[in-house]
């Protein structure tokens, strides 16, 4: 027995060694078909400020993004998971450092007192409309999915709340969808309620001629080109095109999607270098206690 274990326990370490390399081969084979996402363009760069490891979010930026939010996009996309005090905490676009806290920021309750919420009167149990407060979240702009579907042609817009994270590319593929609308090939046949996108997923040939070697890429989608040139008034002075509408929106969007990114980066740098730190004392320590020993 005692000459049997330490085979058995090798055999069966070889077995997890053998489906941890199967495991990763599946991750690293399931990644380009995830990058693939479909026959449309590489997404396009947005020269975002918060990629890569030591990225931050501009705070302009995101104001910019937040007013485009609200005054285009919040028509019809809701963010179920979004609070207004949300906007203030730190790193978000209206954070300020002398506030006393989120809730109590200017900017988060002057813009939730523009916005009606319904609610229930506590007194009298009737349904009301009362304004914003910072504690609220974002209004839905209807009352449910069966109303959100019925007054879209049957497909009801998706939540923006956690876009970013839901999609490959995050901020570059929504950036890259709401500037990807491009006059389509005059012989794509394109149904009523359908627009042609060349960063959107799909598969056009059945759609093109038969025998069409020339297949555009991209597919169709719902939504309409929601943005165009001089649509939203910006007070900084920053380009008031339909491509800067697009990039500053993509960016809150990523944002509202994961409001703690860059304290999460920044602790972690934090935390690789007291482990560079720790592991070169550790080694120096070894040296120290196990020197003229020989080993």
């Amino acid at each position: 027995m005692a000459t049997m274990f330490p085979e058995t326990s090798m055999r069966s370490m070889k077995k997890t060694l053998v489906l941890i390399a199967a495991a990763a081969g599946l991750a690293l084979v399931a990644q380009p078909a995830a990058a693939a996402g479909g026959k449309g363009h590489a997404l396009r760069d947005g020269n975002f400020s918060f990629e890569g490891p030591f990225g931050t979010f501009d705070q302009g930026q995101l104001q910019r993004g937040y007013k485009v939010y609200r005054e285009v996009c919040a028509s019809c996309h809701a963010m179920d998971l979004m609070s207004f005090r949300t906007l203030a905490e730190p790193g978000g676009p209206f954070y300020d450092a002398h506030q006393a806290s989120a809730a109590e920021n200017r900017f988060v309750r002057a813009l939730a007192k523009e916005v009606q919420i319904a609610d229930i009167d506590t007194e009298t149990g009737e349904p009301i409309m009362r304004d914003g407060t910072a504690a609220d979240r974002f209004p839905n702009p209807y009352p449910n999915a069966t109303a959100a579907a019925a007054a879209n042609g049957g497909a009801a817009p998706p939540d923006l709340s956690v876009m970013a994270k839901a999609r490959h590319g995050g901020a570059r593929y929504i950036y890259s969808l709401l500037t990807g609308y491009l006059n389509p090939p005059a012989e794509l046949q394109i149904r009523p309620g359908q627009y042609y996108n060349a960063y959107m997923a799909g598969d056009l040939t059945p759609f093109m001629p038969e025998g069409s070697h020339d297949v555009p890429p991209g597919g169709f989608i719902a939504m309409p080109n929601p943005l165009m040139d001089g649509q939203v008034t910006y007070d900084d002075g920053s380009a008031e095109t339909a491509d800067q509408y697009a990039r500053d929106v993509s960016a809150f969007i990523a944002w509202a999607s994961d409001p703690k990114q860059v304290q999460r980066k920044q602790s972690g740098v934090g935390t690789l270098i007291f482990l560079l730190l720790f592991a070169g004392i550790t080694y120096m320590s070894y040296r120290r206690i196990w020197k003229g020993v020989a080993h």
